[in-house]
């Protein structure tokens, strides 16, 4: 990757980073369904009058739309309403990955390698950790529900990485090419209707027209930055250097997210981790590196290659 390509790679990383850090700070003045609701509606409108829909059946980005949009993130911001810790969030949402090799090896029928079972187990120790920890003083409190919330929505974007990796082959099979720019732009029509349907079942008494009147300014930057930041420069800019590079060359620098969402989170809304909370970080990431890498790759990356020759 050229340096310019990496520095865009990295901007990424940090807006996704950074992301869980103003999901806390909008859920302040806008309710955790009308906050996703609104992310969407501003990433499909009008951006869906430009961009053609993706060359594959409706059914795939509408199920991309449900499980992204109303999973994942549903999941996501009520949890964080609840009480989960934006640090925290960034490295429990990770363990998608896992969620997606299992879905994979139930439905795709993919082999599982010793090292994804290994970091399998190595994750699954800190997620343990993590949710036998309530905190203390001085520390961030974890709420159980929020834990699991955030696992839900974990496991729903590995449900929905199925998703893209079948409407992936059938576009192949068509002679063509999965736009992921185009997926995320049409399945943001999907979660709004049913997420405000949804804010509305959790709270009869939420009065939308006056919260939307009455937004403040960190309110509708919250709002600006996870629609046009987040969504469409950050998927728009990572689908781009997809396209041009390798995908084991763009795909590992994903893994500084949870990274940059812990030093945002420290820096802006002065979270503080015990050292279990920091240890259970620590194996849940190396847990995501093995299993990414493997370990011979690993071996390899950590200079092992050049040491035996």
């Amino acid at each position: 990757m050229s340096r310019r390509d990496v520095a865009l790679a990295l901007l990424v990383v940090t807006i996704w980073g950074a992301n869980f850090t103003v999901i806390k700070l909008g859920l302040n003045g806008v309710p955790p369904m009308l906050l996703v609701a609104l992310r969407y509606l501003l990433a499909a409108l009008p951006a869906v009058f430009f961009v053609r829909p993706p060359v594959v059946r409706v059914r795939y980005w509408v199920l991309y739309g449900f499980t992204v949009g109303i999973g994942q993130f549903g999941c996501l911001f009520y949890a964080m309403h609840i009480g989960m810790p934006a640090g925290l969030a960034s490295v429990v949402l990770q363990s998608q990955a896992f969620f997606t090799l299992i879905f994979a090896a139930i439905i795709l029928r993919e082999s599982v390698s010793g090292a994804q079972i290994t970091g399998l187990g190595v994750a699954a120790l800190g997620l343990f950790l993590i949710g036998h920890h309530a905190g203390g003083a001085g520390v961030v409190e974890l709420p159980v529900a929020a834990l699991l919330l955030t696992l839900a929505g974990a496991a729903s974007w590995g449900i929905s990485n199925i998703v893209v990796r079948k409407a992936s082959e059938e576009a192949i099979a068509k002679g063509e090419h999965l736009d992921m720019f185009s997926l995320i732009i049409w399945s943001s029509l999907v979660p709004p209707v049913p997420l405000l349907l949804f804010g509305l079942a959790l709270n009869p008494q939420e009065d939308i027209t006056g919260v939307l009147t009455s937004l403040d300014g960190m309110s509708l930057f919250a709002i600006v930055y996870l629609a046009f930041g987040a969504t469409l420069f950050g998927f728009g800019a990572w689908s781009s250097l997809l396209s041009r590079y390798p995908t084991n060359s763009v795909a590992p620098l994903s893994l500084l997210v949870p990274v940059t969402g812990l030093l945002t989170a420290g820096v802006v809304l002065n979270e503080q981790l015990s050292l279990i909370q920091w240890l259970a970080c620590l194996l849940i990431l190396c847990g995501l590196t093995l299993s990414t890498f493997g370990f011979l790759r690993l071996h390899r990356l950590l200079g092992g290659e050049i040491r035996t020759r």
